[in-house]
């Protein structure tokens, strides 16, 4: 009787997610795998991953989770290589597998297990402000692309861990893990929190860190006032109600969150493509269809459909409002006087932009170089956008929800002239032509 044994390594295997790896399994001595059976599965022999019959019945089998992603190498068969090349590797495939060989004639058979892990490294959490909770400020930290599952803690400005919410866990179409988790922080020394993802059977540990403007925390408890106030107050007329609200603000200006000048941003013409149409009153833009004959001066994008506010701020803080409604592209954020305005522009802080964008109705992204996805629970129709000059910050912020977007943080002051940014995007043949309409600036201290 022909006897072999099926050898393969006693340690894991390791794999990458989205990559190929190979399950190496042989027969000893030598013999060809021709006219054997060969059958790869993990815990149902009648499920195989894959299944090789002889070459007389030249047939093959799959079971549905890896269809079209398993193959033996036929040419070796002839020399005992048994082993399975499994491709662009998913979190489910992680755990142990058994090659198993079986000879009919005469009868016999062996098996031998392997042990694959898949590693991923996800990417770096992203902080969104949830508005305001509980006394305090709600921040959700999302990081995805991970496996094993990994731990997400919240941090103080100190190192010390924070109370936070549970952990939700989700698993995406490569079964790689996503895990989001909540806290509600209060106003400390220097409002700054960081979320730490981390992985320790990977040995891999990401962070971001995360600071809160104490004019944040001035507002949450400016706003718990006037909502004790407001809500009960729902029988009240639109006069009696905006009575209110110019109460409450003159409140937040007697605090010092808001100063007594109110300042306009209003649209440059000289800046705009010759595409956009831009209103009397310099409030709102569209794209159009038929291009404008202007002159083509250095200040003019070209042919990126852009525009700048006319006024810049080299100093201070300032705040603007964009009404961007149920469009399905825009773009919103500061720019620095010296941007190129000419030929193919690539948004990012490197290039003088600090942008926010949507595309295709869903698609939010920080245009930080690279682009970062913004989990976005609620769609913005208004989005604010804070810029603290001296501090270096630019921040965007869902203004009906109260909840706060993305934040750049340069880690030094502006040095330049900086300037409202606006582009409505295409028109899309008429799905995308309304305009993007800019509110008031409060200009803060």
């Amino acid at each position: 009787m022909c006897r072999f044994q099926v050898l393969g390594p006693a340690d894991p295997v390791f794999a990458v997610a989205g990559e190929d790896v190979v399950l190496p399994c042989y027969l000893k001595p030598n013999i060809s795998a021709e006219d054997l059976e060969v059958r790869w599965f993990r815990e149902d022999f009648l499920a195989p991953v894959h299944l090789y019959v002889d070459r007389k019945n030249n047939f093959e089998k799959q079971s549905k989770p890896y269809w079209g992603r398993t193959a033996v190498f036929k040419e070796e068969l002839k020399t005992g290589n048994i082993s399975l090349k499994l491709l662009k590797v998913r979190g489910s495939d992680d755990g142990p597998y058994k090659c198993y060989v079986q000879m009919k004639d005469p009868q016999y058979d062996d098996d031998h297990s392997i042990q694959l892990s898949v590693e991923a490294v996800g990417t770096e959490p992203v902080i969104s402000m949830e508005g305001y909770r509980e006394g305090g400020i709600g921040l959700l930290c999302e990081s995805k692309g991970w496996h094993p599952e990994p731990e997400l803690i919240w941090l103080d400005s100190e190192g010390h861990s924070l109370p936070a919410g549970s952990t939700e866990t989700l698993r995406d179409s490569m079964d790689l893990f996503t895990v989001r988790r909540s806290v509600v922080v209060q106003e400390g020394d220097t409002n700054r929190f960081t979320c730490r993802v981390l992985q320790q059977q990977i040995n891999q540990e990401k962070e971001t860190e995360f600071h809160i403007p104490a004019e944040m925390f001035h507002r949450a408890h400016a706003w718990r006032v006037a909502f004790s106030v407001l809500l009960p107050l729902t029988a009240l007329t639109l006069i009696g109600l905006a009575v209110l609200i110019h109460r409450q603000v003159k409140l937040l200006r007697k605090r010092g969150l808001l100063s007594r000048q109110l300042m306009d941003v209003t649209l440059d013409p000289d800046t705009a493509h010759p595409n956009l149409i831009l209103s009397e009153d310099g409030k709102e833009v569209r794209h159009g269809d038929i291009r404008q004959k202007l002159p083509d001066t250095p200040k003019r994008f070209d042919p990126v459909v852009s525009v700048l506010g006319k006024e810049g701020f080299s100093s201070g803080r300032f705040y603007y409002e964009v009404q961007v409604g149920e469009k399905t592209e825009w773009t919103v954020g500061v720019a620095k006087e010296s941007i190129n305005r000419k030929g193919k522009i690539t948004l990012s802080p490197g290039n003088g932009y600090w942008t926010i964008w949507l595309r295709n109705g869903t698609e939010y992204r920080a245009l930080a170089g690279p682009d970062l996805p913004l989990p976005l629970r609620e769609k913005p129709r208004t989005v604010g956008v804070y810029v603290d000059y001296e501090g270096g910050q630019v921040s965007f912020y869902n203004v009906e929800a109260r909840s706060h977007i993305y934040s750049y943080y340069t880690g030094y002051t502006f040095t330049e002239d900086l300037y409202p940014y606006f582009s409505p995007s295409l028109s899309k043949n008429g799905t995308n032509s309304a305009p993007l309409i800019i509110s008031p600036v409060k200009h803060i201290g």
